[in-house]
């Protein structure tokens, strides 16, 4: 949803100002409420009271079947991070008993790279270059925080074995969309027979952020630092490896944004130096990442075919599915050696 169509005149400023007052905040009116640049599929508006920022993060007005799930469990993310050295949004409040579920948090100072950059980092390449391992030591970070945290949230036991099957699973639902033909889609069995013929042995679970890329981070408008991960809608708990081969399958588009990051093998390096994680298999980890961003972006383009998604996103992200298919074929080929 873009932030231009959020109707912010639809929340209920006395309501959320009542239940402010019962979770101890700071008074008065709530003034200086605005959409948050960017794409969404909740709604997120900033707001002041008593001269203290927020971000309020909220289902839309129509919210889709899981808004409040999803809510529910990045409200529990985020509270389970406080105190860590993870750079998250910081939460302030959540109503998570009732619906519909929302949280503040406060406003984070950094920018997307996605949607440019500012100065100094358009002008220094060194700064740049730095902000390709700062979101790999971000992510070693994610990596170290005890999953204890969050109590029975995702299913780590056979979380591994279960990654094929379940996307190609996942796969074949698209069939169920009037008009879609079917995956056209090279390389997908020899990959999904790769993938299962090389499964890692053992894993030690995690925290998994689920979705991590550029464009879910936020660096400091000072440095290469990032800020916060952003969007915690897809975390679990499961093998936080999967999250750097996220990183490495969507590597080369960052270029575009983030022109002059480093090598691929230099971020694993990097990320390497700072966790205690077995890193002999992530060429594994980066094809099983190519495969289900590949799987659920396809998912578009079926969708189109049933004229439930526009005609030129699908085509585009079919597009992208080709490309993460023969990106796994390279590192099957040994494009990460």
């Amino acid at each position: 949803m873009s932030s231009s169509h959020i109707d912010v005149s639809a929340i209920d400023l006395a309501e959320l100002a009542a239940w402010m007052d019962g979770q101890g905040l700071p008074g008065g009116p709530i003034t200086g409420v605005a959409p948050v640049p960017g794409g969404t599929q909740n709604v997120m508006v900033r707001l002041e009271r008593a001269g203290r920022p927020y971000i309020l993060r909220r289902p839309p007005l129509h919210a889709r079947r899981k808004s409040n799930e999803v809510l529910r469990r990045e409200a529990r993310v985020l509270a389970a991070l406080r105190g860590t050295s993870v750079p998250a949004p910081a939460l302030v409040a959540a109503q998570t008993a009732r619906e519909p579920v929302f949280y503040l948090m406060e406003p984070v100072e950094g920018f997307n790279p996605s949607l440019g950059l500012p100065e100094p980092h358009a002008s220094d390449p060194a700064i740049r270059h730095r902000m390709g391992l700062e979101a790999a030591a971000a992510l070693a970070e994610l990596g170290r925080v005890d999953p204890a945290v969050l109590p029975d949230f995702g299913r780590p036991e056979g979380f591994l074995e279960r990654q094929v099957p379940r996307w190609l699973k996942e796969l074949d639902s698209y069939g169920e969309l009037d008009g879609y033909p079917g995956p056209d889609i090279p390389h997908l069995p020899e990959t999904a027979d790769w993938l299962a013929r090389h499964l890692p042995k053992t894993f030690t679970p995690g925290i998994m952020h689920g979705d991590y890329h550029f464009a879910n981070l936020m660096f400091a408008c000072d440095g290469p630092r990032v800020a916060a991960i952003v969007d915690w809608e897809m975390c679990t708990i499961g093998d936080p490896l999967i999250d750097l081969g996220w990183l490495l399958a969507t590597w080369p588009g960052n270029d575009g944004h983030v022109p002059g990051l480093p090598a691929p093998r230099e971020l694993i390096a990097y990320y390497a130096a700072l966790s205690e994680r077995d890193m002999s298999s992530i060429v594994w980890y980066a094809v099983m990442a190519c495969f289900k961003l590949g799987i659920v972006l396809e998912g578009s383009h079926a969708r189109a075919y049933a004229g439930k998604a526009p005609k030129e996103i699908g085509d585009l992200l079919h597009a992208t599915t080709l490309g993460l298919f023969e990106r796994a074929r390279e590192f099957m080929d040994g494009a990460l050696d």
